[in-house]
Order: C-alpha cells, then structure tokens, then sequence
C-alpha cells in the first residue's frame, strides 16, 4: 500500500538544514512541510517565510505550506509568489473571515489549495470547504508545538472523512505524534499521507533513510 510520508521541518537541525534536506531527499522523502506560526492563532513561533523561501530554493520536492497564522488572505501574497506551482498551501479557516477568499487565491496562483482541521474543528464545520479543496491536514494534536500526545477522540473523525474523501475528491493527510502504530491503522483504512515529527523521524540515531525505509516497510 502506497502513502506519502511528508517531513515536519520545524524539527529539522536548522544548525545544518542543507544537510538535513539532502538527507532527506536521500532518504526518500516524499515532500517539505513547513510550519509557519504567528505567535497569535497559536501560542508559538515556528518557521518564517525566509526558511520556506530557503527550503523552496534548496530542493525540487514538493513543499507542503501550513500556515498557522490569524487572517491568512491579508499577506497570502508574500507565500504564494515565492513557492513553485503545485506546492500545497494549508490554511484554517477559523483564521479568516473568509475562507473560501484565500482558497480562490491559492487556486489561481497554481498551488495545491487545503484546509488544516484542529481537534475541536467538526467536519460538519468545514463542510463547504471540503468541496474546494484538494487536500485536508488533520491535526491529531493541537497545533502550535511538536511532541504533544495524541488526541484519541480524532480517530473517529478521520474516519469520517474518509468516508467523504472519494465522494468530495480530496486527499487526507495526518499530522501530529505520527506513529508506526497510527500509520499501521489509518494507512490501510485510507489515510493519503502523514506529516513525520519528532515521534519517529528527528532526533533519533538511525538514519533518515533507514527510518524511512522501516515506515514504508510496514505490514500493512
């Protein structure tokens, strides 16, 4: 079974991020995910616009733009005109006032437009959102900070847009405390992708490609 394995770059060595990219894609990383945080719609700063624009420059992968920051549309331009066509732009529309607004705006700069799904968000929410999307990240923790536990209640959830998915035409991807367990259950059931952290990808002492080796290898 095929899922795309997606790596969490604000867990990177950023003592030595060219190095940790070319491992990565040495690796076989499917795509970047960049975490850029406002320090308003969540409690922390993350990546900026200058590490995705480094990120963007320093590899031909796709990247994976989530952007965690309060009212998205007022600056989407400064992301939208330094990332490559076909790169994915996430927002969460409890950040804007008009969502559906900074998808169009994605759309017609050629990325990938989707939305980010918090714990507490319901799918009955996001409903409309779901019709113009092509990618939907839900978050197994609340966003703002790696190496949080998982949130159990989000399994039901998942399972209930896999069960729109085909009917609407998105994909799912899963982010937040990713692990070999977790991609075990939900990879089989459905699940597209999943963003790798600090649970099972950085800071451990086998190699990037070992370790994801390991993960494609599972028996699934």
């Amino acid at each position: 079974m095929k899922f795309e394995l997606n790596a969490s770059m604000m867990c990177a060595n950023y003592g030595h991020l060219a190095r940790e990219i070319e491992n990565l894609e040495k690796g076989g990383i499917d795509s970047f995910h960049i975490d850029i945080m406002d320090g308003r719609y969540v409690p922390n700063y993350a990546m900026s616009l200058n590490d995705m624009k480094y990120i963007a420059h320093a590899t031909k992968k796709p990247l994976d733009v989530h952007l965690m920051i309060e009212h998205p549309n007022t600056n989407i331009k400064l992301f939208l005109e330094n990332l490559r066509k076909g790169d994915t732009v996430y927002i969460h529309p409890e950040a804007e006032y008009h969502p559906s607004t900074t998808l169009q705006k994605i759309i017609d700069a050629g990325m990938v437009p989707g939305i980010a799904i918090n714990p507490g968000t319901s799918v009955e929410t996001v409903m409309e959102m779901l019709q113009i999307v092509d990618k939907v990240l839900v978050m197994s923790v609340n966003p703002g900070s790696a190496g949080q536990m998982y949130l159990p209640y989000v399994g039901s959830k998942v399972k209930k847009l896999i069960s729109l998915k085909e009917e609407l035409g998105f994909k799912l991807y899963w982010d937040g405390a990713c692990s070999a367990d977790k991609i075990l259950e939900f990879a089989p059931l459905g699940v597209d992708g999943f963003v790798l952290g600090t649970t099972i990808l950085f800071g451990k002492k086998e190699s990037y490609a070992d370790i994801l080796k390991n993960v494609r290898e599972l028996k699934i």
